[in-house]
């Protein structure tokens, strides 16, 4: 798939780090470091604006390694980048550690996975199909 991409930023376009990999690292397009304090957010820019094809959402993700060891995670994981926003792509990060964390120029910060998704019709009906877990809501399925 194709994706059109304007870089503004200082830094390489968004990269797949192995062959099998799902999801693009992103960049902070910054020009001086970001303390982010313990329960503190900030929206961090990555110098990127893209189209994206219509019937795909980009998925801003958090990095694993980030979120396991310094607690860092994207607030609205996965946040949604819609085919036709043509601004900055930019990512919502928190802080859930103990600690400050440093946000450098450059840093990988979140992933980028593009995916399909279906735009739907609704149907109205006052019924549905019954199914075994029938209305059955948090936790019901176990533990």
């Amino acid at each position: 798939m194709n994706v059109i991409i304007n870089n503004t930023g200082k830094h390489a376009l968004p990269a797949y780090e192995t062959a099998g990999a799902a999801g693009l690292d992103l960049r902070a397009n910054i020009n001086q470091a970001i303390e982010l304090l313990p329960m503190q957010r900030a929206l961090i820019p990555t110098g990127l604006f893209m189209q994206l094809p219509i019937g795909t959402e980009g998925q801003i993700r958090p990095r694993s390694g980030l979120a396991y060891k310094h607690g860092i995670t994207v607030l609205n994981a996965p946040g949604t980048i819609d085919a036709d926003y043509r601004g900055e792509v930019m990512v919502l990060l928190i802080n859930l550690s103990d600690k400050t964390f440093t946000i450098n120029d450059g840093d990988r910060i979140a992933q980028l996975v593009v995916a399909p998704h279906h735009t739907i019709q609704w149907q109205t009906n006052q019924t549905l199909n019954q199914t075994n877990r029938g209305t059955g809501g948090f936790g019901h399925t176990g533990q």
